[in-house]
């Protein structure tokens, strides 16, 4: 586990020794090891500090594991490093990556190189990127392509941690403050405004007023392996405020767990002309919820449950219905549904 001591990876360390495995504890800061393995959730494991610009510092600290998940961010900085010392020690590698430009970088530089070793590199693998590519792959069901896929986040709220607002950070630097959308099969990158749109989630929710085109890693998963020329990702204003907001405080434990009181839905319509399919699911706190999401991967990376090797999305990888179904202590979901729209 590196990046074992952040607000991510406290929850996936916890999840990890739920489901019965023995996490190494690895980062930059050998002092906040020494703490993090001194409280709960991990009291009495394994430290074993490294550095992302040490490669064997990494070497010794992946030496005799059977996975690596890297929850230290920026992932711009971390995942290259972590990625290459997988590869060298033979050893699958998950990450919880929402940057778009790291995901974007792991698929470009890693897919070759993966696939002929027989390796699984599984980025992106979180509440941002994993569960939209699950849904939007169980959406799709029999379908081998569609004009559209659309997944649209209903938070109530969102109270970042400082590594969300130093990796939002870092991607706005890498692509000079535009934003991007991926259409036309290809990602674009504008310097428009971005739009105020009304967006009808499932009740209790209700319609509400979301960011247009508020982009986030879908637009690198999805269309990964899903034959889809245009992804769009949609936030509620509420949390996309939030988010901007300077002052807005990190997240606070409102439950034994450390669950913050944030509830969320997402909500994934594909398009195919005049038929669509949603997948819905709903829960609490997107960083919790992406431990189970990570430590199920990593679940089915090593008893083999997978559907191919190298550079994979959620999706693609894992049978997309079966993996929801599997979080269900985590998450709710709502049946899926088809309609046909003029």
């Amino acid at each position: 586990m590196y990046g074992a001591y952040g607000h991510t990876g406290r929850f996936v360390v916890a999840q990890l020794r739920d489901r019965g495995f023995v996490p190494v504890l690895s980062g930059r800061d050998a002092e906040k090891l020494r703490a993090a393995a001194a409280t709960e959730p991990a009291p009495g494991l394994e430290v074993r500090p490294a550095s992302v610009d040490d490669p064997a510092s990494l070497d010794r600290a992946l030496a005799g594991v059977d996975a690596v998940i890297n929850c230290a961010g920026p992932f711009a900085t971390t995942a290259a490093p972590l990625i290459e010392a997988a590869l060298r020690a033979g050893i699958p590698y998950v990450d919880v990556a929402a940057e778009i430009e790291a995901n974007l970088d792991t698929f470009a530089h890693f897919a070759g190189r993966a696939r002929a070793a027989g390796a699984v590199i599984v980025p992106a693998m979180a509440f941002y990127g994993g569960l939209g590519d699950l849904l939007a792959t169980a959406a799709m069901g029999d379908w081998t392509a569609a004009d559209e896929a659309t997944v649209a986040y209903g938070l109530s709220g969102w109270h970042p941690t400082p590594g969300t607002r130093t990796a939002g950070t870092v991607s706005r630097e890498r692509r000079g403050g535009r934003r991007v959308r991926y259409t036309g099969g290809r990602l674009e990158y504008h310097d428009d405004r971005p739009t105020l749109l009304k967006w009808a989630f499932p009740d209790p929710m209700g319609t509400r007023e979301v960011v247009g085109e508020f982009t986030m890693a879908d637009v690198v998963t999805l269309p990964s392996h899903l034959a889809v020329p245009a992804v769009r990702t949609h936030m509620t204003t509420e949390a996309a405020t939030d988010l901007a907001a300077p002052d807005t405080p990190a997240p606070t434990a409102a439950d034994g767990n450390g669950r913050s009181d944030q509830t969320f839905v997402v909500d994934v319509v594909v398009r195919s002309g005049d038929t669509e399919r949603r997948a819905v699911a709903s829960g609490r706190d997107i960083y919790a919820v992406s431990a189970p999401l990570a430590v199920e991967a990593v679940h089915r990376i090593l008893t083999g449950r997978t559907r191919t090797v190298g550079v994979a999305s959620a999706g693609e990888i894992f049978d997309a219905p079966d993996f929801l179904r599997a979080l269900s202590p985590h998450i709710s979901l709502e049946p899926l549904r088809e309609r046909t729209v003029s």
